[in-house]
């Protein structure tokens, strides 16, 4: 009887700590997107991915050449990545943009979140204002933010002029989550 109560009490074991490990599938960190880090190579996309669609040149990819850009789906088609590699002799991603919202920062920002969220979880470095938005930079990371303009006040639309913090509504939507790697 006690050989079965430790088998027992060594499955719950088990089953405990694999219910406490947080799952990191939609994850970001400032080294990684999901399954994707800072250093995966471009040939390494099809295994990294491997329950989803990568799309992009297969035979530049397979060649370990750098595409312009790889996009990666989940099966059934919601678009969930957009990447771009560097030149690098070995291209790893440069450059991710987060098309689900259901990828979060490990401080709980995503796709869904709003300019106060960001203001309450990071310091804001830089603010640069394009045309059509602004792209907000926190300080000491490697995400960046777009806001388009049309969620700033009408005399701020059509400005190119720098735009401060305070003049950004609280409630400004992100349209863009990305994170760029050296």
């Amino acid at each position: 009887m006690k050989k079965t109560s430790r088998v027992i009490a060594l499955f719950f074991g088990i089953v405990l700590i694999h219910s406490c490990q947080k799952d990191t599938t939609f994850l970001i960190t400032e080294t990684s997107v999901g399954p994707l880090t800072q250093t995966t190579a471009v040939k390494e996309m099809e295994s990294t991915f491997v329950k989803d669609s990568v799309v992009g040149d297969t035979a530049q990819i397979n060649l370990g050449a750098s595409p312009k850009k790889i996009e990666v789906f989940e099966k059934g088609g919601k678009h969930l990545l957009t990447l771009t590699a560097n030149s690098d002799s070995i291209p790893t991603i440069q450059n991710v943009r987060v098309m689900d919202p259901r990828y979060v920062t490990k401080n709980g920002i995503g796709l869904k979140s709003t300019f106060k969220d960001i203001q309450s979880k990071y310091d804001i470095k830089k603010i640069v204002t394009t045309l059509n938005s602004i792209v907000v930079f926190p300080k000491e990371s490697n995400l960046y933010f777009t806001i388009d303009k049309e969620e700033l006040p009408e005399n701020l639309r059509f400005s190119t002029s720098d735009i401060d913090a305070v003049q950004i509504p609280d409630g400004a939507k992100i349209k863009y989550l990305m994170l760029g790697w050296e």
